[in-house]
């Protein structure tokens, strides 16, 4: 990969975001650093100062082609982006029967279109030189969610599998991009999802009171108390992009990386709370599929012939 990289982030206004910028600076690379609020990021001293640091107004949450135009202005900088950090999103803490399809498609657009659109806007540049990184910052509440984060859940899993997807679809032409799926847990930032408040509409229904307090009364207990270190996450995270420091024996990420893959897709379930739910949710599901076996495997046409189709 070109040195120094160029990395593009999303909502590094707080949180993960403004640590990746003060990060990757450190390490020599240029940062393009992005926000919806341009002002909120050109304060003084509000990151280091540098010559290789660039700021730009993006709200991922617009239409298509907004966001096409925006990845342009973000190319004509250094005339390409080396590392895409898919960092902005927001939480809506709302119980599932509660939440209008507007709601869903307000979280979804920011969580998962917007990322989306900007990462397919920047990819044919990456594909024209077989290099490139794609950081999609998730969440473990893709794999075990809490009560009232169904809907920021869902739009979380839509893009690890998304990502998964992505992965195949441009390994085989272009081994040289690889798709990085943070998951984190609990970290201590400034814009933590344990802080945004519950959302419970006029007229919702008063059945889910008693749970609403109880969740709420989980994340303010806990909110300020997490035990995650955001600036350790954050380092990790561009030692595994650079290959060096902490990840730099794991060249090659074999065991990280999808074998299917052979390293275009990594998977990085950041702290031990993301680590043990993931592995809680995969021991479930090979429960699951044990218990059920011997009655769902036997569902074939008795002239299929999966040998032929798994060819093709």
């Amino acid at each position: 990969m070109a040195s120094p990289r160029v990395w593009l982030i999303t909502g590094t206004s707080s949180g993960f975001g403004r640590r990746f910028v003060t990060a990757i600076l450190r390490r020599g690379d240029r940062v393009i650093a992005t926000a919806r609020n341009l002002a909120s990021i050109q304060k003084p001293d509000f990151f280091p100062k540098s010559d290789n640091l660039r700021t730009m107004q993006l709200d991922i949450s617009v239409d298509e082609e907004t966001i096409k135009k925006k990845a342009q202005e973000a190319l004509s900088f250094w005339g390409r982006v080396d590392v895409l950090i898919n960092n902005a999103g927001f939480p809506l803490k709302i119980f599932a029967e509660d939440a209008t399809l507007a709601d869903f498609q307000s979280q979804f657009q920011t969580n998962f279109y917007g990322p989306a659109a900007l990462t397919t806007a920047l990819l044919p540049q990456m594909r024209s030189r077989n290099e490139g990184t794609i950081v999609m910052i998730g969440s473990r509440s893709s794999w075990e969610p809490l009560e009232s984060l169904s809907i920021y859940a869902a739009s979380k899993a839509a893009l690890r599998v998304y990502s998964e997807t992505l992965a195949k679809e441009n390994f085989s032409k272009y081994p040289g991009i690889r798709i990085i799926i943070a998951e984190p847990a609990g970290f201590r930032t400034e814009s933590n999802i344990l802080g945004y408040p519950q959302h419970a509409p006029s007229g919702s229904d008063t059945a889910y009171d008693v749970a609403m307090k109880k969740g709420q009364s989980f994340f303010d207990t806990f909110y300020g108390q997490q035990k995650g270190d955001p600036d350790k996450a954050v380092e990790l995270m561009v030692d595994v992009v650079r290959g060096e420091g902490r990840a730099e024996s794991r060249i090659g990420y074999g065991h990280l990386a999808d074998s299917n893959a052979a390293g275009s897709l990594i998977y990085l379930p950041l702290g031990k709370e993301a680590n043990t739910q993931l592995e809680a949710k995969c021991k479930k599901m090979l429960r699951v599929v044990k218990e059920w076996r011997d009655l769902t495997d036997n569902l074939d046409h008795e002239d299929a012939n999966l040998a032929a189709w798994a060819k093709s």
